[in-house]
């Protein structure tokens, strides 16, 4: 039951920073600089500490989770690029966006909720103190998974309705991983290779579409400090939750 409710927690969480942002869409370069920040921080203070944890833990060589790593950021911008190719003129292109390259990073997102969740219920059968103490960092950061996959879609010239719905699946998503885990398990080595695969869209996306696209028009002091205020909070949510 408290898996479950603790699921349902980061339901809310991600719906509440998806509704956020589209109720502040004229303030979405400030945001997306924010979420920049999050993401790097999410890889720096979170991801990174777990695979090397796994590492030391199992002896797992850790240039499999740097390949893993790679191949996520490549993999993705391959896909994007592949997207985005066309035969207009380099002036052209600067302002061209492309919804696809939102939805298919907003599903990337909602599959990264997944394994939220996932994480959530692992925790829970190694013990149920380590379980609540994964679902509260799941649930902290759950907000700004919600602000991106919002962010996403709308930069990419997708609807407002349309991000809605990519909204509630992400905000499903840990839910539905929470819920599986009940009927399998996985290895330590899948986990670091999942994770490593993960770091490298998370760079990808932070570093390559969504600061850019802040700064793209609207570059100031003010997204700057944003942007290290996001990897500040990422930092403190980690430490002490």
């Amino acid at each position: 039951m408290t898996l479950i409710l603790l699921s349902l927690a980061t339901f809310f969480s991600t719906l509440l920073g998806g509704l956020f942002s589209l109720k502040n869409k004229d303030r979405l370069h400030l945001i997306m600089g924010f979420t920049a920040g999050v993401l790097l921080g999410v890889v720096a203070f979170d991801i990174f500490p777990e695979i090397i944890e796994e590492i030391v833990r199992t002896g797992y060589n850790p240039t499999y989770a740097m390949i893993a790593l790679v191949v996520g950021f490549l993999l993705f911008h391959i896909f994007e690029k592949s997207i985005v190719i066309h035969h207009s003129h380099e002036d052209e292109y600067a302002d061209h966006k492309h919804p696809h390259v939102g939805i298919a990073s907003a599903l990337a997102l909602a599959g990264h909720s997944f394994m939220d969740g996932v994480g959530i219920g692992l925790g829970f059968q190694v013990s149920p103190a380590v379980g609540i103490l994964v679902a509260i960092a799941v649930i902290a950061h759950d907000f700004t998974d919600g602000m991106n996959t919002i962010t996403l879609m709308l930069t990419n010239k997708n609807t407002p309705a349309k991000a809605r719905w990519f909204l509630l699946l992400d905000a499903a998503a840990p839910v539905l991983g929470a819920i599986s885990t009940m009927f399998f398990h996985v290895s330590s080595n899948f986990l670091i290779l999942y994770l490593g695969f993960f770091a490298g869209f998370l760079l990808y996306i932070g570093a390559s579409d969504i600061l850019p696209e802040a700064h793209s028009k609207h570059s100031s002091w003010k997204t700057i400090a944003l942007t290290i205020g996001g990897v500040l909070l990422t930092f403190i949510i980690t430490r002490f939750l």
